[in-house]
């Protein structure tokens, strides 16, 4: 294993990928891509079309929990595609969190990202149908030692909107992703998202896009997010948690291979630590 060591002023910060960028590949080599890049955690996206989910036997979850401990890589996060805010039963929405919530405690992360999805729901509703949601799993979810974060997602694109939320919810177990696409698609500045999500935010998704209009993903700094800007905002706000590079090749597959760019994205995040402190 070989990791690259930030300078001691940075390392407060840690660095993960999403599995969203290197859909399908195989447990152990999302652990090397990890160890031999120098990123501390990975975020494993729970779908059955890949190598993580939530049908994974009792002796799978254990070897991929086995193969991430033995390289000294954090899993962060059992990224779920549960809708909290969707109208409907409330049943399916909680049997999904809470298979998504076993299999994180099962692998040992810390997390669980679920996403509003309220569609064209009024504020209130969809408000109502998420809060009701969270609550209903936040118990849960502290008796098997996960956090459930909702992402800045869809309908609720503004770190506001889930700041509203999750404070209906009011329960520690519950938190925020900020994801800083969506906050600045919604036309949200970094110094307005982070003051409203500090109380909630269990980490943060960085990535880059071309334009509003191509939102294809970049290699970190090559697009138009304000990652500089967040990165400032964090360090000076004293923030110490995770920044977690989500390249979305799931969704567009003629993007750049990932391996290829990891290093790359991670000596970024570390000069911007350094240029911000």
């Amino acid at each position: 294993m070989t990791w690259h060591h930030a300078v001691p002023s940075v390392r407060r910060m840690r660095f993960a990928f999403s599995t969203l960028g290197v859909p399908a590949l195989p447990i152990d080599q999302v652990v090397r891509l990890a160890s031999e890049h120098g990123y501390h955690g990975v975020e494993l996206r729970a779908s059955e079309e890949g190598p993580v989910h939530t049908g994974l036997s009792a002796a799978e979850r254990a070897r991929v929990a086995e193969q991430f401990a033995k390289a000294g890589v954090e899993i962060l996060t059992v990224a779920a595609y549960a809708k909290v805010a969707a109208p409907g039963e409330d049943r399916p929405v909680l049997d999904e969190i809470c298979a998504a919530m076993e299999l994180a405690a099962d692998l040992g992360a810390s997390f669980v990202r679920v996403f509003p999805g309220g569609g064209d729901l009024p504020q209130a509703s969809a408000d109502g149908f998420a809060a009701r949601r969270l609550a209903a799993a936040a118990p849960i979810a502290g008796d098997l030692g996960v956090r459930v974060l909702l992402e800045t997602h869809d309908s609720h694109r503004n770190g506001a909107d889930v700041a509203r939320v999750l404070g209906l919810v009011g329960h520690h177990s519950t938190g925020a992703i900020w994801d800083i696409m969506h906050t600045w698609l919604a036309g949200e500045q970094p110094s307005s998202t982070y003051p409203v999500l500090a109380p909630y935010l269990g980490y943060v998704q960085v990535k880059d896009i071309a334009s509003v209009a191509d939102t294809a993903p970049l290699p970190l700094g090559a697009g138009v997010l304000p990652l500089a800007e967040t990165v400032e905002v964090l360090s000076r706000a004293g923030w110490d948690g995770w920044l977690c590079w989500e390249y979305e090749k799931r969704w567009h597959s003629a993007a750049p291979e990932l391996p290829g760019l990891l290093t790359a994205g991670r000596e970024l995040l570390e000069r911007l630590l350094v240029e911000s402190a």
